[in-house]
């Protein structure tokens, strides 16, 4: 099995991970709710683990951290917990359904939307951010990454823009957290929202939020904290705020372990790496017969990219292709709309869809190898039939 589909969630996790959440599930008890050391444990590590998060984002402290199930509930409570009708905000054509679409149901209840377009290439131009700005604007919500072709957003620039019109600034950073240079105070960010399991090499159902303190959101979910139970609403200081609840704590010590792996490899490591089997897979399907490749690949842009490349075959069906590779040739790719509808609009895919790779530091010059000469077979099949 060659695994590529590490924006949909990373396979290879390091062994201590794994070896994390055996233990939890042995020794680990409910954080906040007891003072016997199974307890007292928890809540130990509940507390390194969101330092570990304020220091990867250069937050303000491990509590304006507070954890959820995933990138899509952070989002949620992000986007529901600040907006409220009449208010204006700014987002992108590169968007993942799990930001699109709490902004859809915000718009329905009275909240204004624009959408800035992107290019052929999937780029949008931050002029346009600027140009959209209202007198009601009350934030831009963005990702750092595109999960379907990898283009990279200028955060610092985004960030200098939302600053000079006294907007908010809210990052979608699925693709991004664990692998990219990511620091809240010198971008001018004022939530993160992150998942555990993509870059940052966790369990699945792990993630979180990282606030700017001072910056108030009205928590999605209420309930259980361990903590003011004679209130009748959720303890205002965070995290409680934004956590009812027991938390993932089996997970989010699987978590601590990969994010105290990724300290001591390094940021720099994984993402040069990373991005070194990127290249190697682009130059070596970039001039394939019949192949295209989506995104932006310019010399720039090449350099400084999330390790993923979405192409298509001919007229082959994305699906198909998918199949094909993981059938005949145990490569596991993803095919389909990556929940990215705006995306494939602005790329002309709406129908094909797009087959995606994406890359570990996990994986090896061989295994991309192999990828590359496959979609070189595949074409020359597609070829045959035209």
């Amino acid at each position: 099995m060659i695994y590529l589909d590490n924006a949909a969630t990373s396979l290879q996790k390091p062994e201590e991970v794994r070896l994390a959440v055996a233990d939890a599930m042995l020794h680990m008890g409910n954080p906040g709710r007891g003072i016997y050391g199974a307890s007292l444990d928890a809540a130990r590590m509940i507390y390194d683990t969101r330092s570990l998060i304020s220091q990867l984002l250069h937050g303000d402290g491990p509590g304006q951290v507070a954890f959820t199930a995933n990138s899509t509930e952070s989002l949620n409570l992000a986007i529901e917990g600040i907006f409220r009708p009449g208010d204006h905000v700014i987002t992108t054509m590169l968007e993942h359904n799990s930001v699109l679409r709490p902004l859809y149901r915000m718009e329905d209840r009275g909240m204004e939307l624009t959408i800035l377009p992107a290019d052929q290439y999937g780029c949008i131009h931050y002029e346009e951010i600027a140009a959209a700005v209202r007198n009601n604007t009350k934030a831009v919500v963005c990702t750092h990454a595109s999960n379907l072709t990898g283009n990279i957003n200028d955060l610092k620039t985004i960030g200098d823009i939302c600053r000079k019109h006294g907007l908010l600034f809210l990052l979608d950073a699925s693709q991004t957290a664990g692998v990219f240079d990511i620091d809240m105070k010198e971008m001018g960010i004022d939530v993160v929202c992150f998942t555990g399991h993509k870059g940052l090499l966790g369990p699945q159902g792990t993630g979180g939020i990282c606030i700017r303190k001072g910056l108030d959101i009205e928590p999605l979910i209420v309930g259980g904290s361990g903590m003011q139970s004679f209130l009748r609403t959720q303890p205002e200081q965070m995290p409680e705020r934004l956590e009812a609840g027991t938390l993932n704590c089996h997970g989010i010590a699987g978590l601590h372990a990969a994010l105290l792996y990724i300290s001591r490899t390094g940021l720099e490591l994984i993402r040069n790496r990373e991005q070194s089997l990127m290249r190697r897979f682009y130059e070596g399907v970039k001039d394939i017969p019949a192949v295209t490749v989506y995104g932006d690949f310019s010399k720039k842009s090449l350099e400084q990219r999330a390790p993923v490349i979405a192409l298509n075959i001919g007229n082959l069906d994305s699906g198909e292709v998918a199949d094909e590779l993981a059938v005949t040739y145990g490569i596991y790719a993803r095919a389909g709309a990556h929940c990215a509808p705006l995306m494939h609009q602005a790329l002309g895919t709406v129908k094909q869809g797009a087959v995606r790779f994406s890359m570990s530091h996990f994986n090896t010059e061989e295994e991309i190898d192999q990828a590359v000469a496959a979609v070189r077979e595949l074409s020359s099949w597609e070829q045959e039939t035209i």
